[in-house]
């Protein structure tokens, strides 16, 4: 499986995208060619290797005859250029899902229907030939599997068509939803147009996957960055597994205790969980002295460590909580809901490899109805399962 390793330390933007996949091998004159044939007038394309850092990397740019307004292109504007070219199939489509994806998050943003938002600068040249552009240099280099980083969306503001805007601008952000990011360097690292290429490429995020490295690209990104190489970092080579599911980071918050009543460590492990904790648990363990005592244990997103904290040392005896980052797989999950006889009930379901694997009722709703109907929980849940096998949703 030929797998391709997006490292995002300096972001990700359009621009960078395709200047890596182009220092990674694809054909720059069949892109050129490409993209000519998107029926687009006043532009070129260009790329050389440049320095960032000491660091030899390509530079990849679109030069755009100067007029005095460029229209802000709707969605279906955008859809017809791409699908009028001589572009692959594959890329037509693809190139599609990513504008389709950019587009829902500005109408969410800017609270109106798909169709009716303008595109400002995505609906510009240079970002339709960015994301055709990686799109087709995608397809070259033949690649199966997309793993990309955690995303680095940079920190501070932006300014752009609406005014100055937070980092990440709220269209990154929404389309960063359920991606692990960070922010470490002043200003706008990831763009929308590098969020949203991520996001409908990635199989999975996290660490680098095992794999057999063939040869590794470097993208550049316009500014110089104070503290390190402003450049885009893609790994390609020959993988043997396949993505088991989703990778994503969580902070793990730890702290033992050994002198909190048995009572009182129940309400600590529900308020972690209210905090925001993914999961939380109690291990017994031997303290100093030969004290009993008790491990308690939550795992939370990064961006959560801090009020999870709090909860630990609002409804413990705790004086330090340790803190540290991990990676972990989840499978991809959802949420469906089913009717019974005592009333709608949630099921979680996980998926390894394209199938269902688990199917699960949400106990909490089959307590609730079962003390209501009078029947014992077991009854319920037992009753849902058999609505989902159904497919009574």
């Amino acid at each position: 499986m030929k797998t391709l390793y997006l490292d995002c330390l300096s972001g990700i933007s359009g621009d960078m995208t395709v200047a890596a996949l182009l220092d990674l091998g694809a054909d720059f004159a069949a892109l050129r060619e490409g993209l000519y044939s998107l029926g687009v007038p006043d532009f070129e394309v260009f790329t050389e290797k440049i320095v960032k850092r000491g660091i030899a990397a390509r530079r990849f740019e679109v030069r755009v005859a100067e007029h005095d307004h460029h229209p802000h292109r709707h969605l279906r504007h955008v859809l017809e250029i791409i699908n009028r070219s001589t572009l692959p199939e594959q890329v037509k489509i693809c190139s599609e899902i990513v504008f389709q994806n950019i587009a829902r998050a500005e109408a969410k943003v800017h609270g109106m229907e798909v169709e009716k938002v303008h595109f400002h600068e995505v609906g510009a040249i240079d970002s339709i030939v960015d994301v055709v552009g990686a799109q087709f240099c995608l397809y070259q280099l033949g690649v199966d599997r997309v793993v990309v980083s955690p995303i680095n969306t940079g920190t501070g503001t932006v300014r752009c068509a609406h005014g100055v805007m937070p980092v990440p601008a709220p269209a990154t952000a929404l389309l960063l939803c359920d991606v692990p990011v960070y922010g470490d360097g002043d200003g706008e690292l990831t763009t929308p147009t590098g969020a949203a290429l991520a996001v409908s490429w990635a199989d999975s995020f996290g660490p680098l996957p095992r794999m057999t490295v063939e040869s590794v690209g470097y993208g550049a990104g316009t500014r110089d960055l104070p503290d390190r190489a402003n450049v885009l970092r893609a790994l390609l080579g020959e993988s043997a597994d396949e993505p088991a599911g989703n990778v994503d980071t969580v902070a793990v918050l730890e702290t033992l205790v050994d002198d909190l009543s048995g009572e009182l460590t129940a309400p600590a492990v529900d308020a972690a969980l209210a905090a925001g904790a993914v999961d939380a648990f109690l291990t017994p363990v031997t303290g100093k002295k030969g004290r009993p005592a008790f491990l308690l244990t939550a795992l939370c997103p990064p961006e959560l460590r801090d009020k999870v904290a709090r909860s630990l040392f609002l409804n413990t005896t705790t004086l330090g909580v340790r803190v540290r980052e991990e990676f972990r797989t989840v499978l991809w999950r959802k949420w469906e809901t089913v009717f019974t006889p005592y009333g709608e009930v949630r099921v979680k379901t996980a998926t390894l490899d394209g199938e269902q694997i688990t199917a699960h009722p949400e106990f909490e709703d089959c307590r609730a109805l079962a003390e209501a109907a009078g029947v014992p929980v077991r009854r319920v849940a037992e009753a849902a399962l058999a609505a989902f096998q159904r497919g009574e949703e």
